[in-house]
């Protein structure tokens, strides 16, 4: 029971709070301050676990893959997107975006603290967690008429990409370190942008070849820092 209640923290209550941030904030901001959940989970470690200890490189690495996060995900909202989020002005949204950061970081570092469990539990981690957004979506939001090929949109996101990420994401877990999980982490902004990029056919521009660096830099850094 302890472990389903992780996994319905960590799937239900990231996303819950992580929609509830981009129905109140800029997108480009909201998601610039969940991103900061690597650096959460990097800088928390320590705290989760007396074995694994926090050195300079770590944070160095965390930081720098953040700039590089933040380099792409703001670049990809075209030139005059820095203009744009140096002059956007508070919303109340950026709370629950810092917090489904807080909340991803502490489940992940938490799942490596509780009974080791069989990876297909994520599965009843994500029933159970759909069935809870079913519910907040018949409460809090206006009715929605899915059409057919909604539902087999719906089917193959939730069975391909997305199912097969938070499968692979409890692997790493269980054979990883979280301090280089985390910094790993920074190459998704990267990846999705690029991917933007191609299926758009837009050219790659300097600051994707910038990020690119600065993550994978972080990456070698991070990484090859001894406990």
């Amino acid at each position: 029971m302890p472990t389903l209640a992780l996994g319905i923290y960590g799937l239900f209550g990231y996303h819950l709070l992580l929609f509830t941030a981009l129905s109140h904030a800029p997108a480009v901001e909201a998601n610039l301050v969940n991103y900061l959940w690597p650096l959460l989970m990097v800088v928390m470690a320590p705290l989760f676990s007396a074995r694994m200890r926090l050195r300079v490189a770590h944070i160095a690495a965390a930081l720098l893959g953040f700039a590089g996060a933040v380099i792409a995900i703001v670049g990809r909202s075209g030139d005059g997107a820095a203009a744009t989020l140096a002059a956007t002005g508070w919303a109340w949204g950026y709370l629950p975006a810092l917090g489904a950061a807080f909340i991803w970081a502490s489940y992940s570092l938490l799942c490596q603290r509780v009974r080791p469990f069989p990876t297909a539990a994520i599965g009843m981690f994500g029933l159970v967690s759909g069935l809870l957004s079913l519910l907040c979506h018949y409460a809090f939001e206006p009715a929605v008429v899915l059409a057919g090929h909604d539902w087999v949109l719906l089917g193959a996101i939730g069975l391909g990409p997305l199912g097969a990420a938070f499968f692979l994401w409890d692997q790493a877990l269980k054979r990883g370190d979280a301090r280089h999980i985390g910094i790993l982490s920074y190459l998704t902004p990267l990846a999705s942008t690029s991917l933007l990029l191609l299926t758009s056919q837009r050219s790659f521009s300097w600051n994707i070849a910038l990020a690119a660096a600065l993550i994978i830099g972080a990456a070698l850094l991070g990484t090859r820092t001894q406990r």
